[in-house]
This record gives structure tokens, sequence and C-alpha cells, in this order.
């Protein structure tokens, strides 16, 4: 049956750069690196359970790489050095502890900059880091699966929240799944960098922090109470130790909005050097958790909530999870990835209320036709991840106008996050939705001429095959219900079996196989065995 070749609906993690993986016996040693925008930090674990580890080391190594990039768009010389030394460190401690994975991210300052691939080049040619410049879908999803291994979540929806050092992710979250997210551009570093003014009087700073934090909305608010406010990042941590003392040993921490509210008010009185001296809050944690402390705020009474759960556990915690998680797996690694790519589209999908079943039928004759067509299209597994997300979200530009929303799903899809894609590949995501319908690739088109030679060409063979599957899904009632096809020298036989005369969907293939046959040389021959 078509619907076979997707995956279930059912979350699993996200992929990573490694070989793939079997089952595997304990102990193992494992090692997360967070490239954040504020810090850099190391964590080498030894795993003697799938969610029992100890700590064998950790660092955390101030390097605020988001201080340039969030004002000039790049990132300075001197922190990328700064970085690579401490990357260098990292990979010293890992061979010293014999680590036997690991696994390496960078988040918003390198994702946001000009020259982040020369920093990911560096960190490769000059540390030994394969560093992974990861979106933000993916950082959530790594921060739920940390989250959900210390809170028992349940089936009932949770807000998380996730503030860095340049964004904010929020979204609604249970067990098993993210069912809807957001990102805003108000991380701690960000917000200091781009609201501060040199030797301005400090009262109208936290006055502009607040009047901004106040524009601060999320599209689930007031739509109903939730179990509860959960918020992630070295900030809520901090902000949480200076509610209870030192002494703060639980491994979730319940923090009052009312009491949030009466450190605010102490932050906003003390100076900078005074938070540092008398709250003995560190020098780069000391400027930027009030900005942080009323995003949180904000964020906690658009969630009507009381106060904030603070699970105590971030990135690493989940980069870490997700390599012994698949470390102990059978399941092969590409379909892990198969099945992430493919629950981030279903969950962007519904976020603008497109047909699911026709996006997944016409995901599954897609794929149906890309196994069977490998010998003429010469295009690599992963491509085939590429085809399943464009094919499943190709109407969703739909949610602004039915008129031209082939166009308006290349902006929705190349504006959005993908867990287990590429910004790279995103992009290419987009354009094969792009040309589901009306005029092929032309030299005019903007977002097609910026992908480089090989991607333009894997994007037109992914299109014309998603042409052709659209085409047999005519009028959104899943009447194919198989396509066979056939290779011959001078055309491509496709036999279709499914309900009905099935007149339109032949006729509809007819009209929208011209890029397949321009592009594979081949004529389209269409045999039809309908069924009532």
């Amino acid at each position: 049956m078509l619907h076979q070749l997707l995956p279930d609906t059912q979350p699993v993690a996200a992929p990573r750069p490694v070989e793939e993986a079997g089952q595997q016996g304990f102990p193992v040693r494992v090692a997360a690196i967070d490239v954040g925008s504020n810090a850099i930090r190391f964590v080498a674990t030894e795993f003697e359970a799938p969610a029992r580890y100890t700590i064998l080391d950790q660092i955390r190594t101030p390097v605020r790489l988001g201080h340039d990039a969030f004002l000039s768009g790049r990132l300075a010389d001197g922190a990328m050095d700064a970085a690579v030394d401490a990357l260098r460190q990292y990979r010293d401690r890992m061979e010293a502890l014999e680590v036997k994975r690991y696994r390496a991210v960078a988040t918003s300052a390198v994702r946001d900059s000009d020259n982040g691939a020369q920093f990911v080049k560096r960190a490769h040619d000059e540390a030994g880091v394969s560093l992974e410049v990861i979106t933000g879908a993916e950082e959530l999803r790594l921060v739920h699966q940390a989250v959900r291994h210390r809170i028992p979540l349940g089936r009932d929806k949770w807000v998380l929240a996730d503030l860095g050092g340049g964004s904010v992710e929020i979204s609604l979250v249970d067990e098993d799944e993210i069912h809807w997210s957001v990102s805003h551009g108000m991380g701690s570093v960000r917000l200091l960098e781009e609201l501060a003014v040199a030797g301005e009087e400090p009262g109208r700073f936290a006055r502009r922090l607040q009047e901004y934090a106040a524009t601060l909305r999320i599209p689930l608010a007031g739509r109903g109470r939730y179990t509860g406010f959960i918020a992630t990042g070295g900030n809520i941590e901090a902000l949480a130790r200076l509610a209870e003392g030192e002494g703060m040993e639980s491994r979730v921490t319940l923090l009052p909005l009312v009491r949030l509210r009466e450190i605010i008010d102490t932050l906003f009185r003390l100076s900078y050097r005074q938070r540092v001296t008398e709250l003995g809050l560190r020098e780069d944690r000391a400027d930027v958790i009030l900005p942080a402390a009323l995003v949180y705020e904000r964020l906690c009474v658009l969630s009507e909530c009381s106060g904030i759960h603070v699970p105590k556990v971030g990135l690493k915690d989940g980069v870490l999870l997700d390599l012994v998680d698949d470390w102990t797996r059978h399941e092969p690694h590409r379909e892990r990835q198969d099945q992430v790519v493919f629950n981030g589209a279903i969950a962007l999908g519904k976020r603008y209320r497109f047909d699911i079943a026709h996006g997944r039928h016409v995901a599954a004759l897609s794929l149906s036709l890309f196994d069977q067509l490998n010998e003429l299209h010469e295009l690599e597994r992963a491509d085939r991840r590429l085809l399943m997300a464009a094919a499943i979200l190709h109407d969703v530009g739909v949610f602004i106008n039915h008129r031209r929303h082939h166009k308006h799903s290349l902006y929705i899809i190349s504006q959005s996050d993908l867990p287990g894609l590429t910004p790279v590949e995103i992009r290419m995501v987009a354009n094969v939705a792009r040309y589901h319908r009306k005029g092929g690739p032309a030299p005019h088109h903007e977002e097609f001429t910026a992908l480089g030679d090989d991607e333009r060409q894997r994007v037109t063979r992914l299109a014309a095959l998603l042409r052709v599957a659209d085409g047999l899904d005519r009028e959104h009632l899943q009447t194919v219900h198989a396509v066979r096809a056939s290779v011959g020298e001078k055309e491509v036989s496709l036999e279709i079996d499914g309900t009905g005369d099935l007149l339109l969907e032949r006729w509809a293939v007819q009209k929208k196989a011209g890029l397949f046959e321009q592009t594979f040389a081949r004529d389209v021959r269409l045999r039809a065995e309908g069924r009532t």
C-alpha cells in the first residue's frame, strides 16, 4: 500500500553526522559540544543505560560569538580564534577520555552570520571538530528530548521556552511530540547588543527592555489552560538559583512568577558590577540576565501560568540523549532521518492548515515513482527525503492565497525550519514545492538560481517527479491507489490503479508531464486500470 512508503507519525530522534548505529552495549562514552551565542559548552559522559550517565568532564568557555554577529552580521575574528581554541581543547579532552562518539552543534550566532561557513571550516581544519549548524527546529527538538527525560509530560500540553543568546524558541509539547512552535529573535545577547547604548543612563535601557519584551506575542496565548510553563537555558537556571539560594539541589525547580518579578526589581536596582559582587553572577551572565528575565516573565504571563518549571537541562543534554538513543536502536539511521523530516513537515503543514490527506498521498505517490525510476533520475537516498518533504508541503501556500500558491509555498517553506534538514536542503525543498505547478525553473527565478549547479539539477529532477504525482491526485480524493512505472528507451510507461475511470487524473498527468519529459528525455505514456 502507498501509505507504507511513508514513516509512521510517531516522532523519533533526529540524525547526526556519524556512521549508522546498530544495537550496542553499555557502558559507552559520548560527548556534546554546544557552540552558543554567549558561551561554548562541552560535556563528556559515560552512559550505563539509555538515560543514566555519569559526567566525566564539563567545560564552559565564555566566548560571546553573538557580540558582533548580532550587530554586524559577522563573527569577529577574535571571537572565532577563541572559539577554535576552545574546540581544540575539547577535542584533546575527548581523546584523553576515549570518547567513542560526539556531536558538536552551533546555534543562532553562527547560523545568522555571513561568515558562519568560514568558522565551521576552521573548526574542522584547525580543531578537528565536525561542527553542525542546526536550525531552530532541530535545536528545539533536542531540548524537548532533554526535557521529557526530566519532567513526566504525559499527554497533557505544556508550553516550553528555550531562551538562548540569539533567539527564544517557544512550543507546545507533550511527552511524544512538539505540536507547534515559533521562534523569536529575542535572545539575551541579541537584546543586549541591539538595545543598549554606550554611556546611557541604566534606567533608560531597562525601560526600553520592558517595552520591547511587552511586544512579544505567541499564537497559542488565550487558547485555554496548559499544564505548565517550562523554561530552559542558562539564564533561567541562574534566576532559579537567585530565588532558592546556592542550596538548590532538586532536579526540577518551580520559580513562582511573583518571585521572578521580585528578582527583576532587584536586577533593575543593581548595576552590572553589583550583580557580580552582591549576587555572585558570572561576568558574562550579569549583563544578559535582565533581558532574559523580562522575556521569561512575559512568556509566563502569556501562558497564563503562575510559575515556571526549571528542569536544569538544555541543548547539550538533548544531544547526549539523542546520541545514545541512536547508539542503541535497531532502526537504521536513514530511517530515523526520514521519520524526523516527515514529522517536521507534517507539523509545519498543520500550522498552515493544509490538506493533510492530499499531502501524505502525493508524498506516497512521489516516493513510489522515485523508487521505481532510480535508473532514470540517478538521485541519492538523501534526495528521496527532500522529495517527501516537498510533496507533503507543496500546497501549503494555499493558506495565503490559492492564486499563485506555489510561490507562497516557496516563501513559507524557505522561511521555516524543518528538523533534520540543513538550511540549504530547506531551500531545495522550497524550490521543489514551488515547481509543482505552472512554469518550470528559469534563469530569472532568484531563489532557484541562488542554488549551486548540482542543487539546481536535483531540484529539477525532484520537481519533475512531484508534478506527475500531484497530477495523480488531481481532485484531492486519493482515488489512485497505486502506480507502476517502467522505463523504455524513449518513454516511461505509467500504469495506474484506482477507483473509477480516473479520467481527470490521466488528463492532469498528461498536462503536467512536460517538465518530466524535458528533464528525462522520455515521453510519458499512461495506462489506467480503474475499478469501482
